[in-house]
């Protein structure tokens, strides 16, 4: 990494040095510079160890290629920057975010997305009422009712958070606590956080009267509401009651020492193994975790210890719900915003344990885990968690199940599998990788 990343910066300084060329794109100066002071930040921070750094730098690479004279995609790789920077947390990250955004709603005014960019960077710097007006800035332009009503709610959140503060500030004597409350407005959440919570202890000390006090009591049931809108995460993954998430290293202890297979879904497979005193069926029933991909998603169905599912069409929430009973499912996809509504519209209570994470939404692609290029939106859901298994290295056998003879992956997904291949038994339809 750290060879890739000095590269990337020491390229992102030469652009911004030539910006300005024929053929560039307005913003691109402007946004080299922000990708270049960040870059450098990072680099005398130390090395990269978070997988939400990681990302956020694969992103500035992307964002700086489309700065080139002539190249494509600069404003989707902004708005993709600025929400990996997002995501990766911080208040660094949240001011590069916010002025990422800005540049973004400069080049779109009519936005919906960087608008909301803008909004979300302004809500976790604790600029709460400035995030409200760019928020309201979004839902003008958007259309959908649904994600209307998420930004809407956070909304009402940051309203109330802002009145709970006015509130508490009327119920101390002290002109100067009442003004450190109101100045929380614009605090980020921990600094908001620890500021109301010196205000109360002050306060219950204060004449050693504490609870006693109505004004005392009223002031720290506002501290206790203040603190549960506050910690509310504001993008948690929505998942269904009774299921937890589970990330890389949750998956990898799962697979642990364990045998594993990927199970095709072809027609004839499924009839072969639904078929009375199936060998096939007494096959796949012998290993420690049976892997099954996409549909059909509900009803009951064969043994199912992980199910992968990819999101497509358009849009990918309004497919069918996963409710055929799995003790783990994967949702590969992006957007974030679109895998999360995916996931809050098609998952159902019950039908799983786990849930995979943002994390792996894109284990192909994110330089967190395979990192690779070139494999594209319509890579099989079979490929993409069989590479996600075998990356993570901890099973000790991976094998395919129904996917002999060659031809029922693509050409270049086949072409990995069969370099990677240790056995094939063309007769019991099972390909070792491991």
């Amino acid at each position: 990494m750290g060879q890739t990343f000095t590269g990337l910066l020491k390229a992102v300084r030469t652009r911004a040095t030539s910006a300005g060329g024929t053929g560039q794109a307005p913003a691109a100066p402007a946004l080299l510079r922000l990708c270049g002071d960040h870059l450098a930040a990072l680099a005398a921070a130390g090395p990269i160890e978070d997988t939400g750094t990681t990302r956020l730098v694969a992103s500035l690479g992307t964002l700086t290629t489309a700065c080139a004279p002539g190249a494509e995609g600069l404003f989707d790789a902004v708005l993709r920057a600025g929400r990996d920077a997002l995501e990766a947390g911080g208040e660094d990250r949240a001011r590069f975010a916010l002025a990422l955004a800005v540049e973004a709603t400069g080049m779109r005014e009519r936005s919906k997305g960087a608008w909301r960019l803008r909004g979300q960077a302004l809500d976790a710097l604790g600029r709460r009422d400035e995030a409200v007006r760019m928020y309201e800035r979004h839902l003008t332009l958007q259309q959908d009712e649904a994600a209307a009503r998420e930004i809407t709610r956070r909304i009402e959140t940051l309203r109330e958070l802002g009145a709970l503060l006015d509130g508490a500030a009327a119920l101390v004597p002290e002109a100067e606590d009442a003004a450190r409350l109101r100045a929380l407005h614009d605090a980020p959440a921990d600094r908001a956080r620890a500021g109301f919570a010196d205000v109360v202890r002050r306060r219950t000390a204060a004449g050693g009267v504490g609870l006693a006090d109505p004004e005392v009591r009223r002031l720290t049931a506002s501290y206790a509401a203040f603190r549960r809108l506050l910690d509310r995460d504001r993008m948690a993954d929505p998942l269904p009651a009774g299921a937890g998430p589970v990330g890389a290293p949750g998956l990898r202890r799962l697979i642990q020492g364990r045998s594993v297979c990927v199970v095709a879904g072809a027609p004839r497979i499924a009839e072969e193994e639904r078929a009375p005193g199936s060998a096939l069926a007494r096959r796949i029933d012998g290993y420690d975790l049976v892997v099954r991909c996409d549909g059909p998603h509900g009803g009951t169905g064969p043994r199912t210890d992980l199910h992968a599912v990819t999101l497509r069409g358009d849009p990918p929430w309004t497919g069918p719900a996963w409710g055929r009973r799995a003790g783990v499912r994967l949702v590969f996809g992006d957007p974030l915003a679109d895998w999360r509504r995916a996931l809050r519209t098609r998952l159902v209570p019950g039908a799983q344990d786990h849930i995979g994470d943002a994390s792996l939404r894109r284990p192909l692609t994110d330089p967190a885990l395979l990192g690779e290029d070139g494999w594209g939106g319509r890579t099989t859901t079979a490929f993409t968690v069989l590479r996600l298994l075998h990356f993570l290295d901890a099973a000790d056998r991976l094998d395919l199940i129904g996917f002999t003879p060659p031809g029922r992956l693509p050409p270049r997904e086949q072409a990995w599998v069969t370099a990677h291949t240790t056995h094939e038994d063309a007769t019991e339809l099972r390909t070792e990788l491991r």
